[in-house]
């Protein structure tokens, strides 16, 4: 038996919502005019967690950009954006520590909160090295989670999601003024993919 299974696609699409059981926590979504399904899916909590977490990152990211506030002021929200998606995560996951993926869990919170520490600790002491690395920072950080989740749930496509991330470190220089933007658009649109696909983990797609 391999590690990952080259058979199952990275991607597939959900199953019919009124083929699943009732499940806790399970989001359901029927948009129906008539006969006619204009919109027909649903979300795990793992996927409302990715839903929060592509949130959260898009805002940071993209008010970093557009929004002229302070370095401070952003701190401030930037660390109770994370902390609320760190405990939403926590939250939102117990199936990982029913699967004895608990460290998985405790990777990701240690890596976001490693990443808020240095951002605040850079704002406030004046760190200009690794405020002009913020981007690549948490490129890195996420890029590590997601290898990490990927090596655990046994999912190519998340250890791809977490190349796509290592990879968009060297296109940031070609970026020059719109890195925020750019690391914004990767950490925010692929959880939020994720969360639309089922995807391949413990050799079949859909698992998760």
């Amino acid at each position: 038996m391999t590690f990952f299974n080259p058979n199952a696609p990275l991607f597939c699409r959900k199953q019919i919502i009124v083929d699943l059981p009732a499940t806790p926590g399970l989001w359901r979504l029927h948009w129906q005019v008539g006969n006619t399904t204009l919109y027909s899916t649903f979300y795990t909590q793992l996927d409302q967690a990715c839903i929060v977490w592509g949130v959260i990152s898009a805002l940071i990211f993209v008010t970093a950009q557009y929004v002229p506030i302070s370095w401070f002021t952003q701190a401030i929200w930037w660390s109770v954006l994370t902390v609320t998606g760190t405990l939403s995560m926590v939250v939102l996951t117990p199936s990982w520590v029913k699967q004895e993926l608990g460290w998985l869990l405790y990777s990701w919170t240690i890596l976001m909160l490693l990443g808020l520490a240095i951002t605040d600790l850079s704002i406030c002491l004046g760190w200009a090295t690794v405020l002009m690395n913020l981007c690549p920072l948490w490129l890195g950080l996420i890029a590590l989670g997601y290898l990490a989740t990927g090596i655990g749930m046994r999912s190519r496509t998340l250890i791809l999601t977490g190349v796509v991330h290592l990879l968009a470190i060297f296109i940031l220089p070609y970026c020059a003024a719109c890195q925020f933007l750019f690391t914004g658009i990767i950490t925010g649109v692929t959880p939020l993919l994720l969360a639309e696909f089922q995807w391949d983990s413990f050799g079949s797609c859909g698992n998760h």
